[in-house]
C-alpha cells in the first residue's frame, strides 16, 4: 500500500463527517510551520523575502496543538522553516501522535540524526526529506556544499532504524528526465518508501531565476517528458495529479485543502501566496473569497500547479473511474 489503510479510512471518515456538518471547505492537511527560521537559504525560497522581518518568530507548543485540533485535519505536515531546529519538536511530534494525527515531518535532514534516537518508528510518522537532485544540483540549489551527503547519510540511518522515509522533489525548469531518473533510482536503492514530485512555484521575487518555470505550458511540456520516468518508481503523487501536471486533465484549485498555520497566524489564501495572516481559523474561512482562488482568477495563480492546491482537488473531484484507478494505484506499491 502506498499509504496506510488506516489513514485512508481516517481520511474518508473525516470528509464524510465534515460534509454532514455542512462544511464545504474541508481541510485534509494542516501545513504546520512552528517557525520561519531555517539553516539553509535555498534558491527560489519565497520565505526568505516574505518573512525576513519575522525569522525569529515561533509558535508555542500550545498554539501548534490548538491548530491541529481546530481544523480536524487527519494529516499534519510539520514544515517551516526547518522544523528540526524548533526546540519543542520532540514534544510536538509525540503530542500529535497522541492526538491520532498522521505526520509528515518535512526536513532538509541535516539534523535528523539528533531527532531519530528520541523517537520510535510508527505508522503515524513519516520523515519527508527534500531532495532536488543528485549531489552537485542539490547542493547548488540549497547553496551549501555537503548538504546532500549529510542528508543521504541520515536517510540511511532513518531506514536502518525502521522509520518510514519519503522524499519531496521540486521540479525546476532545467530539471531533465535523466537527472530525475538518476535521483529516483538512487533513492529507491536506499530503500526510500515513496517519492513526491511537484513543480516549483514562481514567486514574483524570483521570476527571472533560470531554475523556475514560467508558464503552465512549460510545466505541461516538462511533465509529459517526466511521466514515463516517474511511472517506473513508487510515486506518492497521485496518477490524477500527475496527469494534471502533464496537461491531460484540469482541476479547480482547493486552497483550503492544505491550510497553513505559522507564527504570524492563519495564512491566507493558501500555502503559496499571502494576502494576510488571521488570528483565528474561523476568521480565515470567513474572510477569504474561496471561489475566486479556486478558479485561479488571481494573477499570482496563473502558473501554479502545486500539489498543496491541487492534490486535494483530486480527492474532492473523484469520479467512479478515478476511484477504481486510485485503488489499483494504492495496491500496486
Amino acid at each position: 500500500m502506498r499509504t496506510p489503510l488506516k489513514l485512508q479510512a481516517k481520511m474518508s471518515g473525516h470528509i464524510m463527517r465534515e460534509k454532514l456538518r455542512g462544511n464545504k471547505r474541508i481541510p485534509l492537511v494542516l501545513m504546520l510551520e512552528p517557525l520561519h527560521a531555517c539553516n539553509l537559504t535555498c534558491e527560489g525560497c519565497g520565505r526568505i523575502i516574505e518573512y525576513k522581518d519575522s525569522m525569529t518568530d515561533r509558535m508555542s507548543l500550545e498554539q501548534c496543538f490548538e491548530a491541529a485540533e481546530v481544523t480536524r485535519a487527519p494529516v499534519v505536515s510539520v514544515c517551516g522553516g526547518e522544523p528540526l531546529i524548533y526546540r519543542e519538536i520532540d514534544a510536538l511530534i509525540d503530542g500529535l501522535i497522541e492526538r491520532g494525527k498522521y505526520i509528515y515531518l518535512c526536513t532538509n535532514a541535516m539534523f535528523l540524526d539528533r531527532f531519530l534516537p528520541k523517537h520510535e518508528p510508527c505508522e503515524q510518522l513519516s520523515i519527508t526529506v527534500h531532495m532536488d537532485g543528485m549531489r552537485e544540483l542539490h547542493d547548488k540549489i540549497v547553496e551549501r556544499q555537503g548538504v546532500w551527503d549529510l542528508a543521504i547519510e541520515n536517510i540511511k540511518l532513518a531506514k536502518q532504524m525502521g522509520f518510514h522515509v519519503t522524499t519531496n522533489t521540486t521540479i525546476f525548469r532545467e530539471t531533465t528526465p535523466e537527472q530525475l531518473e538518476e535521483l529516483f533510482t538512487f533513492l529507491t536503492y536506499l530503500g526510500v518508501d515513496g517519492l513526491i514530485a511537484s513543480p516549483a512555484f514562481a514567486y514574483e521575487a524570483f521570476a527571472d531565476d533560470p531554475y523556475m518555470f514560467g508558464t503552465k505550458d512549460q510545466i505541461h511540456e516538462k511533465f509529459q517528458k517526466l511521466l514515463p520516468v516517474m511511472n517506473n518508481f513508487n510515486m506518492l503523487s497521485t496518477p490524477q495529479y500527475m496527469s494534471f501536471l502533464a496537461g491531460e486533465r484540469e482541476y479547480p484549485c482547493s486552497p483550503w485543502g492544505n491550510i497553513t498555520r505559522n507564527p504570524k497566524g492563519w495564512k491566507g489564501p493558501c500555502y503559496a501566496i499571502t494576502n494576510d495572516h488571521y488570528e483565528t481559523y474561523q476568521e480565515l474561512l470567513e474572510s477569504t473569497d474561496w471561489e475566486y482562488y479556486a478558479q485561479q482568477k488571481d494573477p499570482r495563480c496563473a502558473n501554479c500547479k502545486m500539489h498543496s492546491g491541487f492534490e486535494a482537488s483530486v480527492v474532492f473531484n473523484m469520479t467512479m473511474t478515478d476511484m477504481i484507478s486510485m485503488m489499483r494505484w494504492q495496491l500496486a506499491a
